[in-house]
């Protein structure tokens, strides 16, 4: 409003407009101070994630890019066995930020002054039950939706897959499995299809395999299988699961970004993104160890 239009205005009418220009001037200053720390709320970079590979289609189709839009950072995440990635860690061949395993006895790899102190402390966030994916359209698909599992992967001609126990959890779940079903059953041949290892495939080709024919039959995390929107059923007879947990590593190059990924993975949205394939959420997550970051307070209990 113009000098000479207040002028003409009664002392009142004066005062009322220019409370309410004065009024206005203020949403305007509070609004663009909430865009400015909005702004700067986000930050640029990236936070390199060492990953079990039953969470890349998670991490790399979902969560990463929702991370990335909530606040700057880029996911670059490296998904594997979990036990391999810890050792390649441990060994410093890779440099990593953040390491989230399929089984809480991994993190033994990296703690300890003689495997360089890597993980003081973890967070156990997610579980996944362990099943039997399988390939849709191959001839023994109808034998497995109607039939006890154990007895339908020692079919001969039966193709089965497994990740090897000395990398990967799952092979150790596996393994488990075929175990404590060949002892209650009374079934001495799938002790000897535990101890073989022609059935062993990286998680990527054992993947593969389901889709594509390859291979009969898989074990594999139920969350894993409704990513990949495999059929799968349920190992009947034995209870085992994937136990997820996080940590941030000793000298993580990018800290900010470490912590910042951890709080948005075990936050709301985060949370939502497991459950929607079918995760087991532990909310909050419970830390194991000293030393979680005053940061991650919030998430981690």
């Amino acid at each position: 409003m113009s000098n000479k239009r207040l002028a003409d205005q009664s002392p009142r009418r004066r005062r009322g407009a220019v409370s309410a220009l004065a009024a206005t001037l203020a949403v305007v200053a509070v609004t663009s101070g909430l865009a400015a720390a909005a702004a700067a709320a986000r930050r640029s970079g990236v936070v390199d994630v060492y990953s079990a590979g039953s969470l890349d289609t998670l991490l790399s189709k979902s969560i990463g890019p929702a991370f990335h839009r909530a606040t700057g950072y880029t996911l670059v995440n490296t998904p594997g066995g979990s036990s391999t990635l810890a050792a390649e860690i441990r060994n410093k061949t890779v440099v990593a930020d953040v390491f989230i395993s399929a089984a809480p006895s991994v993190n033994a790899l990296l703690e300890g002054r003689k495997n360089g102190s890597w993980v003081t402390w973890y967070a156990s966030f997610a579980a996944s039950p362990y099943v039997l994916g399988y390939y849709p359209k191959g001839r023994f698909a109808h034998d497995l939706r109607t039939m006890p599992w154990y007895k339908v992967i020692t079919m001969r001609g039966f193709r089965l897959g497994r990740t090897n126990p000395s990398q990967d959890p799952g092979g150790v779940l596996a393994v488990r499995a075929l175990r404590e079903i060949a002892k209650s059953r009374h079934l001495p041949a799938l002790d000897r299809l535990a101890s073989e290892s022609s059935d062993e495939y990286s998680e990527t080709t054992e993947q593969a395999g389901i889709q594509n024919g390859e291979l009969d039959a898989s074990f594999m995390y139920e969350a894993d299988a409704n990513s990949q929107h495999s059929p799968f059923v349920a190992l009947t007879g034995v209870k085992v699961r994937g136990d997820y947990t996080v940590a941030l590593l000793r000298r993580a190059p990018h800290t900010a970004a470490a912590e910042a990924f951890i709080r948005f993975l075990l936050g709301p949205s985060g949370q939502r993104a497991l459950r929607a394939d079918h995760f087991i959420v532990l909310s909050p997550a419970r830390a194991t160890g000293s030393g979680v970051p005053p940061a991650l307070g919030g998430v981690i209990r």
